[in-house]
């Protein structure tokens, strides 16, 4: 029996343990969170249940994923660049519109969202340039211009869509190239450029005259704008037709005006960020325990981009900080995995794809506490979710893959070691 269960759970037993916490979690609290869903739907089970088999399908996934070697991993970059770029593309011209943002793509009778694809992808190609071209002064000149040709391709389609998806991987890509060596001035020229760029295209969406009319609950009470209406919008429109929303965020998180409580509306813009406020504000130390949140029904998304709202309120700021260390100790964890590593690939990818899930972690939790506008960034592994959830499975499967052969790696070592000093 203990056999056959190493067989299944293979790889690090760490990352095993955190990810089985957190989607114990995810299932309790995306329970707790769905209210909105089981009242429309008059199911109470059926949600949690089609939470809870898209988490075994990532679970199966992850099986399959950490059973291939890391070198085949290099052999699907360039197909699954150009199957990135393709999708992006589509999601920009015949994707289904979620909200106000064309973000999801149908093939082959699924919805999903390309830029949770291109996100891998572009963590994945990163880092098989950084270990191909590495000197042993750090990495040579020329891999700072490949990657930016890369990011290129990617970053910019993903931002016309979702700019806060686009700030996350271009921040992961940063890190990658920080820990790869890549020169310091050429690091530093981008960083300067970048916050131009930034800074620049945050003053276009606050000097556009696009407006955001829709309050929280839009999408419970209007349907979506369909694929006909967008193709009957100009081309400026279709776009910048982001920009209404993103300054409206923007408006909302630097607006520090206090408002008396006879004066809150809470059923205006920016009634999600307020019940996020109350849910946090009345969680004390522990909480008031699993399934006894009071603000689920009327926080939007509460089992989405809010749900660490709603485990503060239910776990309190103990069960609050326990989710934030699980993060942290997988960081940790692929740390010292890719510092057993024997060759640099893997390395770099093992510390990309933990990069990318911790980074969009504070991302969600920055949000929910008021330390970030609104991004619409999910908690990886917590947030109720398909395609997401299933990638970020596949994302720790190609991690404990990575774990396997460097485990492997390091015992060898230690009989090599051992094999020296019984012959001396």
């Amino acid at each position: 029996m203990n056999k056959k269960l190493n067989n299944i759970f293979k790889g690090d037993k760490v990352i095993w343990m955190v990810f089985f916490f957190l989607c114990l979690i995810s299932i309790v609290e995306v329970y707790s969170a769905s209210s909105r869903l089981t009242f429309r739907g008059g199911d109470y089970i059926s949600p949690i249940i089609k939470h809870t088999s898209i988490l075994v399908l990532g679970f199966c996934c992850m099986v399959v994923v950490l059973q291939i070697k890391c070198k085949y991993f290099k052999i699907v970059t360039p197909f699954l660049l150009i199957f990135s770029i393709l999708l992006l593309i589509m999601a920009l011209t015949v994707g289904h519109s979620e909200g106000d943002a064309s973000r999801w793509v149908g093939l082959f009778g699924l919805k999903f969202q390309p830029s949770e694809i291109a996100k891998g992808t572009l963590v994945l190609a990163t880092a098989q340039i950084l270990s191909a071209m590495q000197t042993p002064d750090g990495a040579d000149p020329q891999a700072f211009k490949y990657i930016l040709a890369v990011s290129g391709c990617i970053v910019p389609l993903i931002l016309l869509e979702n700019f806060s998806t686009a700030m996350l991987i271009s921040c992961v890509i940063f890190m990658m190239m920080l820990i790869g060596r890549v020169p310091q001035q050429q690091l530093g020229k981008l960083l300067g450029v970048g916050v131009i760029l930034a800074a620049f295209f945050i003053f276009c969406i606050m000097m556009s005259t696009a407006n955001d009319d829709n309050n929280p609950n839009r999408q419970l009470t209007e349907q979506v704008e369909t694929n006909d209406k967008k193709e009957e919008k100009g081309v400026f429109e279709k776009v910048f037709h982001r920009f209404g929303t993103w300054k409206n965020r923007i408006l909302k998180f630097v607006d520090n005006e206090e408002i008396p409580p006879e004066k809150v509306d809470l059923n205006g813009r920016g009634a999600q960020t307020t019940y996020a406020n109350i849910a946090i504000a009345s969680s004390k130390v522990l909480g008031k325990g699993p399934g006894n949140s009071e603000t689920r029904d009327s926080l939007y998304l509460a089992f989405s981009d809010f749900i660490y709202a709603i485990i503060i309120e239910e776990m309190g700021i103990i069960g609050a900080a326990f989710v934030a260390l699980l993060y942290i100790i997988l960081l940790f964890r692929t740390g010292r995995i890719a510092n057993r590593c024997a060759n640099n690939f893997p390395a770099f990818l093992a510390m990309g794809l933990a990069l990318l899930l911790t980074t969009q972690a504070l991302f969600n939790m920055c949000v929910a506490v008021g330390l970030a506008p609104v991004t619409g960034q999910p908690l990886p592994l917590i947030s109720r979710g398909g395609t997401s959830s299933v990638i970020n499975c596949i994302y720790l499967g190609v991690i404990l893959s990575i774990s396997r052969s460097a485990k492997k790696k390091d015992s060898n070592s230690e009989e090599l070691v051992e094999a020296k000093l019984v012959s001396a």
